[in-house]
């Protein structure tokens, strides 16, 4: 800034340097040739050598503005040079007065239009300085004059003698103190002028910041924001609104709002202002957005209406949420209905199995094979029915999580083994376990044993003729729900199976996605609902060699009631 200013002051005294030098030649050529006209017609004795000094100024003017010319390239210091070139136009003026009549010459006040100068381009001090410089120089030649020590040129006779000493000292002091009254009253002016300057192009950086600010925000603004004047036209449009309308804002400046967006001109006839507008709008590829409009007078500083404000919120995303919120709270309320159900269902069916079972043992040795049969029929589907009941109890109302510390691979292995001594088992199944070890985490066991056991009975019901099944984990980063990478565990369930139907295996862990025959399609959404209460993740993929391969990642500490 600082920089920057100086740089400004160098220029302003370059350009009045240049000004100086350019009125010097052309003013002083013009009085001088104006002088030499009125004494060559007034005397003829010494023409010659009047005209011969005027000559020699003349050139020696010349001659140096030339030479300042030239200096000008070189100079750095332009205030010094100022000062070099005031000072010798006093010392040329003081000859100028001297080669046109001394006391009674009438060129005295260009002395004036020197300090006035002085007093512009170096401010008051150059001012005093060129007026005290000025006094100097026309005292000393007056007083020099009355002393008859000099004589202008062409004079051979004493012409002073008509002045008195007290008219010489009047005539001094007037003109010195008409010098410093100048060179104060310049000098003064010039400062002010500056001072003005400098304030008004501090306040045009403010305004001028001012407006970058003020579009800055206007163009950061989410929202978009399009401005009318009072006849409709569009005097702003920022960035929100060219993505929303999908309309760039130098083909909408300028132009009707009418020609832009069409369809909001009813909703700008409304008398009711700040009012919020629900609308939706189809942009030019075909997608629907829902809009939030609110339309506000915009007013001139005396309060008088200059146009309006049309301010459009993109709600698109926050109706799908309200949405999706209100399907959660359907499907919610519908879940603990359709639990209530089940727990209700589940009461008949323990009696009905009950009675049947007595029905059963009850039946004489006489009776015919097909009522025995029949019995084992319904005891068969009245089981699979409360194990299906079972099932939609625990995926409706989860457990609560209980957390605690526990070696992650021991409790695979428990489950894996009480897995293999169960009705489920096939004896022609193989495993393999690939254990990064240790892995103590803080979890739910207890939940994780039923995530595991409903793991492995899909992969066994999946391979019914034997195959291989291969368990690992391991440590890696994952992210949590807050999107930061944090330690995490990795299980991963291989088998050599048929591997995942394509038509189930986007929805596989979504409730009732089953290609079983006899399967609940509660399993894997069990897994899921646990596993996401735990603050992991589950996924499903097809093998490139075959078989099929669920993953669940597990962060290794988790807060209680997380």
């Amino acid at each position: 800034m600082v920089k920057a200013d100086q740089d400004y002051a160098q220029k302003e005294t370059l350009s009045r340097l240049q000004l100086l030098m350019f009125l010097r030649v052309g003013f002083v050529s013009l009085l001088l040739g104006v002088a030499i006209i009125i004494q060559v017609r007034e005397t003829k004795t010494y023409f010659g050598e009047i005209l011969n000094a005027h000559y020699f100024l003349i050139a020696l003017i010349y001659f140096l503005t030339f030479f300042y010319v030239i200096a000008l390239n070189y100079i750095k210091n332009f205030p010094r040079f100022a000062y070099l070139q005031l000072l010798l136009d006093t010392t040329f003026i003081t000859a100028i007065i001297y080669t046109t009549g001394g006391i009674e010459s009438i060129f005295s006040s260009l002395y004036l239009l020197n300090i006035i100068s002085g007093g512009i381009i170096l401010y008051r001090r150059g001012g005093m300085i060129i007026a005290s410089f000025s006094s100097l120089l026309y005292g000393g030649f007056l007083d020099l004059s009355y002393y008859e020590l000099i004589k202008p040129i062409g004079y051979h006779l004493p012409y002073l003698q008509d002045y008195q000493s007290s008219e010489i000292f009047y005539r001094i002091l007037v003109n010195v103190a008409g010098f410093y009254l100048v060179g104060l009253l310049s000098g003064f002016l010039s400062e002010q002028i500056r001072k003005s300057r400098a304030e008004l192009k501090v306040k045009q950086k403010d305004i001028a910041d001012l407006e970058i600010l003020k579009e800055n925000i206007i163009q950061s603004i989410s929202s978009g924001l399009v401005a009318l004047d009072e006849h409709g036209k569009v005097i702003a449009f920022n960035r929100g609104a060219e993505r929303i309308f999908g309309i760039d804002s130098r083909d909408a400046v300028q132009k009707h709002i009418n020609d832009i967006i069409p369809f909001i001109m009813p909703y700008l006839k409304l008398t009711n202002p700040n009012k919020f507008t629900q609308l939706s709008h189809k942009r030019s590829h075909g997608q629907q957005i829902d809009l939030l409009l609110n339309i506000s007078p915009l007013r001139d500083q005396d309060g008088s209406k200059k146009g309006k404000i049309l301010v459009f919120q993109d709600t698109t995303r926050i109706r799908e949420m309200e949405r999706e919120v209100k399907r959660m709270e359907d499907l919610a309320m519908l879940g603990e209905l359709a639990a209530g159900i089940a727990h209700e269902i589940r009461n008949p069916l323990a009696s009905i199995s009950g009675s049947i079972q007595v029905l059963n043992d009850s039946l004489s040795k006489k009776a015919t094979h097909i009522n025995k049969r029949l019995m084992e029929i319904i005891l068969r589907e009245v089981s699979r029915l409360n194990h299906l009941v079972n099932d939609f109890l625990q995926f409706a109302r989860p457990q609560s999580i209980e957390i605690e510390e526990f070696d992650l691979n021991q409790l695979i292995m428990d489950t894996l083994y009480i897995f293999q001594n169960s009705q489920s088992w096939s004896q022609n199944l193989a495993v393999e376990t690939k254990f990064f070890s240790p892995l103590k985490i803080n979890s739910d066991p207890q939940q994780l044993k039923q995530v595991f056991w409903n793991i492995f009975l899909n992969t066994c019901e999946a391979m019914p003729k034997g195959g291989f099944i291969c368990v690992s984990t391991d440590k890696m980063k994952g992210l949590n729900g807050s999107g930061e990478y944090i330690d995490s565990v990795r299980i991963k369930v291989e088998d050599n199976g048929p591997g995942i139907d394509a038509k189930v295996i986007k929805d596989m862990f979504k409730p009732f996605s089953t290609t079983k025959k006899d399967g609940s399609g509660l399993g894997l959404a069990i897994v899921r609902r646990i596993v996401e209460g735990l603050g992991g993740k589950v996924s499903g993929q097809n093998l490139a060699g075959g078989g099929a391969a669920i993953a669940i990642i597990l962060p290794f500490s988790i807060e209680k009631g997380g």
